[in-house]
C-alpha cells in the first residue's frame, strides 16, 4: 500500500452529523468524484478513495482530518494540489487549514533549494532578521530606480526587489532595469562591503522562466514571482534546477481571494506557508498586522508557523511580513516575529529620499538592537 499524506479542513456545521457528512463528500470529490454507493471494490475503494481520519470540534465547527494516497498524486506536484483541494475549493462551509506529509512527499517536490538558513548564508550573516526594501513607483526611469537601489544598498539592506508591478513598462524595460539595479547594487557593495542583492520580478506572461534565466546570467541574487500569476509549479521548477541556483521569493499579489473568504478558501497558515515551501520559495511576502491590508496578529503568526514547523524533509522558510512597516513599528513587530524574519518595508523609508542610506542603517540597527 502506499504512503497517506492527510489535510485539515474546516467545515463551517454546528451539527456534528451536517459536518460529517459533508467531510465524507469531500473523501470522495477529492479523490473518485463519483457516487460512493458505485466506488469500485478493491484497489480504487481501499487506496484511492479519500479516507475520514477524524472530525474534531473546532471554533466555528469541526476540522475533518482525510488522509490521501499518494498513488491518486501520480507523481505530479499540480495533481498533489488538485487532491489537497481541487473541487472541494469551490464548496462554501469548507476551508483548507493544514496539511500533514507522510514518507515520499520528495518525490513530488523537495520543497526550497536554500530556505531559511540558505538565505542567511547567502546574506553573510549567521541568523536574523533580514531586511528587504523595493524600488517603486511605477511610471520612474530605470535610472531613477536604479539610484534608488544603490542607496538602499548602501544602507545595507539584505534585499532589493522589484516593486510587483514593475514588469517591462516603457520606462523601465525589464532587461534594462534589471542590469542598471545589478550594476548600482554590486558598486556600492564594493564600496561599503555589504552584501546586498538585488531580487527583480521575473512575474510575466509567457516569459517568467526566460526571465528567471536572464536574472541569474546578469547576476542577481535572487528572483520574485506572484504565484497566484505566474501559477503554482513555477517556483517548484527554478527550486529543482540545479543550474538555477537562485533563491525565490514569493509576493502575494491576486492571492488574497484564495484566504479572505470567511468560511471558504484556505487558512492563512497553510496558503503564505506550506504551500509556498511546497511550491519551492526560499521566503514569502504577505500583508503585516497593522496595515492597510487587515490580517490579525494571529493570523499573520500563523503564517510563520506555516513557513517553520517541522514538516518532512522540506526546508523552513522565512516570512516576510510588508505592508505597514514603519520606524515605529519596530518594537511590535520584534516582539511578534522574533529573529527568523524578513522585515519588508518600502514607502516608509522611500520618504526618507534626501537621506535613503542612512535612514536604511537607523532601521537595521532597530531591528537588530538586542
Amino acid at each position: 500500500m502506499a504512503n497517506r499524506f492527510s489535510a485539515g479542513y474546516l467545515i463551517s456545521d454546528a451539527d456534528y452529523e451536517t459536518a460529517k457528512q459533508r467531510a465524507l463528500n469531500i473523501t470522495v470529490e477529492q479523490t473518485v468524484e463519483i457516487p460512493r454507493d458505485i466506488v469500485p471494490a478493491g484497489y480504487v475503494e481501499d487506496e484511492i478513495l479519500g479516507r475520514l481520519e477524524a472530525l474534531e470540534a473546532a471554533d466555528g465547527g469541526y476540522v475533518a482530518e482525510i488522509s490521501y494516497s499518494l498513488d491518486d498524486v501520480g507523481g505530479d506536484f499540480l495533481q498533489l494540489l488538485n487532491v489537497l483541494f481541487g473541487n472541494s475549493s469551490i464548496l462554501s462551509k469548507t476551508r483548507l487549514v493544514w496539511m500533514k506529509p507522510c514518507a515520499g512527499l520528495d518525490a513530488i517536490t523537495r520543497g526550497p533549494r536554500f530556505g531559511r538558513d540558505g538565505l542567511y548564508q547567502l546574506a553573510g550573516v549567521s541568523g536574523g532578521p533580514l531586511l528587504m526594501s523595493a524600488i517603486k513607483p511605477v511610471g520612474l526611469s530605470t535610472s531613477e530606480l536604479a539610484r534608488l537601489a544603490g542607496d538602499f544598498a548602501r544602507g545595507g539592506m539584505d534585499f532589493v526587489k522589484d516593486d510587483h508591478g514593475l514588469v517591462d513598462q516603457k520606462t523601465a524595460p525589464f532587461s534594462e532595469r534589471l542590469a542598471a539595479c545589478v550594476d548600482a547594487i554590486g558598486e556600492a557593495n564594493a564600496k561599503t562591503g555589504f552584501r546586498t542583492s538585488f531580487i527583480p520580478n521575473i512575474t510575466a506572461q509567457g516569459g517568467t522562466l526566460e526571465r528567471a534565466y536572464e536574472a541569474r546570467e546578469k547576476g542577481a541574487g535572487g528572483v520574485m514571482l506572484a504565484p497566484a500569476l505566474a501559477g503554482y509549479d513555477v517556483a517548484r521548477q527554478l527550486a529543482d534546477d540545479k543550474d538555477f541556483g537562485l533563491p525565490v521569493i514569493a509576493h502575494p499579489a491576486f492571492s488574497g481571494a484564495n484566504v479572505v473568504g470567511g468560511d471558504c478558501g484556505f487558512s492563512h497558515r497553510f496558503y503564505y506557508g506550506t504551500l509556498q515551501r511546497l511550491m519551492g520559495v526560499d521566503a514569502a511576502v504577505y500583508p503585516n498586522f497593522g496595515g492597510r491590508f487587515g490580517f490579525s496578529r494571529d493570523e499573520c503568526l500563523s503564517i510563520v508557523d506555516g513557513c517553520s514547523e517541522a514538516f518532512s524533509d522540506i526546508k523552513p522558510i522565512l516570512p516576510a511580513p510588508g505592508g505597514g512597516m514603519t520606524f515605529e513599528r519596530v518594537p511590535e513587530m520584534k516582539a511578534a516575529y522574533g529573529k527568523d524574519v524578513i522585515y519588508l518595508i518600502g514607502g516608509a523609508l522611500i520618504r526618507e529620499r534626501a537621506t535613503l542610506a542612512d535612514a536604511c542603517k537607523r532601521l537595521a540597527e532597530a531591528v537588530r538592537a538586542t
